[in-house]
């Protein structure tokens, strides 16, 4: 499906955002690892993630030229920094002209792109009630989600702990449950 942001390879740029930041950064990691190889921009400014080089630094000194593309497979991080999120948009298309896909994790209403909106699903009144697409993540089985959408699997600690500490799991099932969300029509 080439067009809408998307590579022939069916990848492109897209944002995923969550109310809950632990949850949006795994979203974004689980994300960018089934495109195999993957830049992941964090605009949040959480602090959740902390990498050497950010946005900001490219925007004043230009990207290095091991920035312009991948030099291995796997996930690549980077943040923001103090650079404002009206510049960012700039500097992540420079960034993903020569990259398969890039996932841009960011706060619910500030990415202009197709964004991925994931929500946790809640037992009872904590339960979301939303009528527009999103990539459900239960918390408990045997919930329904109120709204259309994936529903993943529980996603386990130890796959969590071992996406935030950088090892690759695309071959664990909750990774390989995101895969259809780079083809879905995300406004």
């Amino acid at each position: 499906m080439v067009g809408m942001g998307r590579s022939p390879g069916g990848f492109g740029v897209i944002g995923v955002e969550s109310t809950d930041p632990v949850l949006s950064l795994l979203a974004a990691l689980g994300l960018g690892q089934t495109a195999g190889t993957a830049l992941v921009v964090d605009l949040c400014r959480d602090l959740l993630l902390r990498t050497g080089r950010t946005l900001s630094d490219i925007a004043a000194d230009g990207p290095a030229v091991s920035e312009l593309s991948p030099g291995r497979t796997g996930i690549a991080l980077i943040t923001s920094g103090p650079l404002h999120l009206s510049e960012s948009k700039a500097v992540i298309d420079t960034l993903a002209a020569n990259w398969p896909a890039v996932v841009v994790r960011c706060p619910p209403g500030i990415w202009d792109g197709p964004i991925v909106p994931v929500r946790a699903l809640l037992p009872g009144l904590l339960q979301v009630h939303e009528t527009t697409p999103a990539v459900w993540q239960p918390l408990v089985s045997g919930l329904r989600p109120s709204g259309p959408g994936p529903v993943l699997p529980r996603l386990r600690g130890s796959l969590a702990r071992r996406m935030l500490a950088g090892r690759a799991a695309s071959g664990a099932r909750w990774v390989r449950a995101w895969e259809p969300v780079w083809g879905m029509p995300w406004a």
